[in-house]
């Protein structure tokens, strides 16, 4: 039996050797057979062998559940490595061998690490995915609070994809930051036009999106497609107002300016309305100042406009002879003969018809000032010359009265002057031919570069210089006859004294006395040689060609060329009549 190489057991220690000696010593008290001693023996050894059976069943299972254990974590062990691209991570246990628990513990670790380290991938996943997410419903316009957080990829958890996510949030980024820049200048620039066309800025630019208003932040303003398309639509449109606007604006300040100048309006009045007027020769980039070009600034020019426009209609007369004196003005400062008073005549028929427009009639009279202004400057250079013809003129007439008296050379007041002043005509009056013949010659050119007749006051300046010429040769004849008559007379004297001797001196003073008195009284009668024709219509068209005044009376204040002329005509004819007198002589 078995029992037998049983050991004793210690006192009081229960073991299956003490159990079945006990046994023994029962059935040896109770006399059991060796048959049912062998048949129990049989049985309770069966029953330890079915007690055996369970217990490696157990282990068994323990053993394949600990397998199957060990065999997921290394399948999740490389899961992870592979969804973290972490396949020669430091953390994986390099131990492979010895028992299993063994195996468990070493591999515990690092599948804490990485469980850790796909937790926190996650979440780096999932804030880039939302960022990106965002800043997408940001561009495309559909952006909603309420969307869900987008899912991760769990088996996807590398570095290199999360890079990936990184490089291209920070490309939306950019493209965000740029479209917001872009934004903001439009809604900068949509500002900057409102302020110029007096409109309402916030109202304007919420009407493209309500996130646009300055109350919301930066970040918050939309940046979509639509968004950029209509606010730069809403560019375009404000700038075409405001070039419309500036060209409206423009079109009054030219009609303002013109019927200021048209009315001679004052600076303060225009001055009301500079503000309009500044802007007349700006381009539409140039005109920043806010509330330049609102509605109600051009309202209020177009009705100046109006009202100066019905008040330039009831002051037509006014302003129509106006200009019509400023013509006549100019036509007498050059000495063109003009009939005033047929003109106005003419104008106020034309007003009066109501068939001519008040802009076309002054246009008309400004296009004849203008070409009255040039035809002044082309007789201009003749004029002064025959200012200086007829001031030369003057001087003759002065000299020649200064020679006729006797008593010149007295020492009266003022005499040394009236001898510096006669010096200074005699070299003067030498210059008359000279400058007659150069005035004659321009006279010439400018009638054939003009094609007519050049007149003063109304007779050709040719037809008096021809005069002028005709009377001082008349002039300078009658002097070489009288110089002979003289010295005729001279020489009978003389015989006379010879032959009467001493008793012809009382005969010979009162000869004299009586040629100068017959001289002196030959001064105001006419001349006999017809010489005063001439005169007259020279003294008519030279004392016409002085200065006009403004009530447009002829100053005769100042006398010209012929008077000179006439003053010597008179003195000789004076001469010639004592010379036809019989010269008394005592017997």
């Amino acid at each position: 039996m078995a029992a037998t190489n049983v050991h004793t057991p210690l006192l009081g220690e229960i073991t299956c050797g003490s159990l079945l000696q006990k046994l023994q010593d029962i059935w040896d008290e109770v006399g059991e057979s060796d048959e049912e001693r062998d048949k129990m023996l049989l049985q309770i050894e069966q029953d330890c062998l079915g007690v055996y059976k369970r217990k490696v069943e157990q282990a068994a299972n323990s053993r394949a559940q600990l397998l199957q254990m060990l065999s997921d974590a290394k399948v999740e062990l490389s899961s992870l490595l592979s969804a973290l691209g972490d396949k020669g991570s430091a953390g994986i246990p390099g131990k492979t061998t010895g028992t299993i628990n063994e195996q468990l513990a070493a591999i515990a670790p690092a599948l804490e690490l990485l469980w850790k380290q796909k937790e926190e991938r996650i979440k780096e996943f999932s804030d880039v995915q939302s960022q990106i997410q965002k800043i997408c419903g940001e561009i495309a316009g559909t952006l909603n609070i309420n969307d869900q957080t987008p899912a991760v990829d769990e088996t996807e958890l590398s570095l290199k994809k999360l890079d990936e996510y990184q490089s291209h949030l920070q490309q939306l980024q950019k493209e965000k930051s740029d479209r917001l820049h872009k934004v903001l200048e439009f809604v900068s620039t949509v500002h900057d036009l409102c302020a110029v066309l007096g409109m309402d800025f916030f109202s304007t630019v919420t009407e493209v999106h309500p996130s646009l208003n300055d109350s919301t932040g930066v970040q918050s303003k939309s940046i979509s497609n639509d968004t950029l398309s209509r606010l730069a639509k809403r560019v375009v449109a404000l700038e075409e107002d405001k070039k419309q606007r500036l060209q409206k604006l423009q079109a009054l300040a030219s009609q303002l300016i013109d019927l200021w100048n048209l009315m001679d309006t004052t600076e303060e009045e225009r001055a009301l309305f500079k503000h309009v007027t500044c802007n007349i020769g700006a381009s539409v980039d140039e005109v920043t100042v806010p509330g330049a070009l609102a509605l109600d600034l051009i309202e209020q020019a177009a009705v100046e406009v109006e009202r100066l426009d019905q008040l330039k209609s009831s002051r037509m007369k006014e302003l129509a002879f106006k200009k019509q004196a400023e013509l006549e003005d100019i036509y007498a400062g050059a000495h063109i003969e003009i009939d005033p008073e047929a003109a106005r005549e003419s104008i106020m028929a034309l007003i009066g018809s109501g068939n001519v427009e008040p802009a076309e009639l002054l246009a008309d009279m400004d296009d004849q000032i203008s070409k009255a202004k040039e035809e002044a400057i082309s007789r201009k250079d003749i004029l002064d010359k025959v200012e200086k013809w007829m001031s030369a003129c003057e001087e003759e007439s002065w000299l020649e009265d200064y020679n006729r008296d006797d008593n010149r050379y007295n020492s009266s007041r003022g005499a040394h002057l009236n001898l510096k002043r006669a010096e200074k005509a005699r070299v003067l009056v030498s210059k008359i031919p000279a400058l007659v013949d150069n005035l004659v010659a321009k006279i010439h050119i400018w009638e054939e570069d003009c094609g007519i007749s050049f007149t003063y006051d109304g007779v050709p300046l040719l037809a008096m210089l021809d005069e002028y010429a005709i009377l001082r040769h008349e002039r300078e004849e009658e002097k070489r006859r009288l110089r002979d008559q003289k010295k005729f007379q001279d020489q009978q004297s003389t015989e006379q004294e010879a032959t009467f001797g001493s008793r012809s001196s009382p005969a010979k003073s009162t000869s004299g006395k009586k040629v100068v008195g017959a001289r002196a009284n030959g001064g105001t009668n006419g001349g006999t040689n017809g010489t005063p024709g001439r005169r007259l219509s020279l003294n008519a068209s030279q004392n016409g060609g002085r200065s006009i005044g403004k009530d447009g009376k002829r100053d005769n204040t100042r006398s010209v060329a012929p008077v000179n002329y006439v003053a010597v005509s008179k003195e000789d004819a004076a001469s010639h009549v004592s010379s036809t007198e019989p010269v008394l002589v005592s017997p």
